[in-house]
């Protein structure tokens, strides 16, 4: 079985692990969010990217959610005593990807053949895309002004109401989306905050035509677990921009493109447009992971 998956957050990371433990890691396709790229001390960071790579690669922080295990902050401190740029947290371990990327892409590499390079250095057999190669970046528009993503989010700790989420650049699939979107035998969204983890990738051109033109099963799982986010400010923008945080509403950010929607059991059982799976969703372990990717698994089948 072949499946693509839209992957973006921490969240999506630890699903896609738990997918790749589920089935060969050959026949899965990870199409991941670029949205929220940025340039920090001059280095080019995607980080929905680098937290799928280092999940494959079991080198993951799993209590922080995200960066590299047994990381260490010696670089960064000294650009804070040198009164440099120090409010996103790079650590000296995850430093080398990004100073390798860079690199590449400075000298007209793209940054899936950087992305395919850095998947096979560190030994993952799966397939990791990002969306696009070209710039695309996400901005939201709060009471307080506009911003970018990572702005948004690290900078001012997520803290504003969100009322518009826009995407700006305009982008064409990377290479090998598309492909991997028309040949597989089933579509996963996973469990990703909707608005800038899995939007960023349907803006992309072709995207979101090619999973509405599917002829294969395409399964979306909630990130909420009884209304409320694991983690990050799902909740709260389902809540605003879509009025609510059951069911029916994470369901209403995907419209005519998901069959399934895979929830927690501790979710509310309202009617939905789409069918609905339950299932226990939080993944507190690599087992859980495998646990829920299964499940969402049979329910493509």
């Amino acid at each position: 079985m072949k499946v693509a998956v839209l992957s973006g957050g921490v969240g999506g990371a630890r699903f896609v692990r738990g997918v790749v433990e589920a089935l060969p890691p050959e026949d899965v396709t990870v199409v991941v969010n670029v949205g929220d790229d940025v340039e920090v001390l001059g280095l080019h960071v995607s980080p929905d990217v680098d937290s799928v790579l280092y999940a494959l690669a079991g080198v993951n922080d799993e209590e922080r959610g995200w960066g590299r295990a047994d990381e260490t902050w010696h670089a960064l401190e000294t650009v804070a005593l040198l009164g440099g740029e120090s409010w996103f947290r790079l650590g000296d371990r995850d430093l080398g990807l990004h100073l390798v990327r860079t690199q590449a892409l400075r000298r007209g590499a793209a940054l899936s053949a950087v992305t395919r390079s850095a998947a096979g250095a560190l030994g993952i057999a799966a397939t990791v895309l990002p969306a696009t190669d070209d710039e695309l970046r996400t901005w939201l528009d709060t009471p307080a002004g506009s911003f970018p993503f990572q702005e948004w989010f690290v900078a001012r700790g997520h803290r504003d109401e969100v009322d518009g989420v826009r995407f700006v650049g305009a982008a064409t699939a990377a290479p090998g989306v598309l492909e991997a979107l028309r040949d597989a035998d089933a579509i996963l969204l996973a469990p990703s905050n909707p608005y800038v983890s899995v939007w960023p990738i349907l803006a992309v051109g072709g995207v979101r035509d090619a999973i509405a033109a599917r002829r294969v099963p395409c399964v979306a799982v909630s990130p909420l677990v009884g209304g409320k986010a694991v983690k990050g400010p799902a909740d709260r923008m389902l809540a605003r921009m879509a009025g609510g945080t059951t069911p029916a509403h994470v369901a209403s950010c995907y419209p005519g493109l998901i069959d399934t929607l895979v929830v927690d059991e501790s979710d509310p059982t309202a009617e939905l447009a789409v069918r609905r799976v339950v299932t226990r969703t939080l993944m507190t372990d690599l087992a859980a992971s495998r646990r829920l990717a299964e499940t969402v698994l049979e329910a493509a089948a």
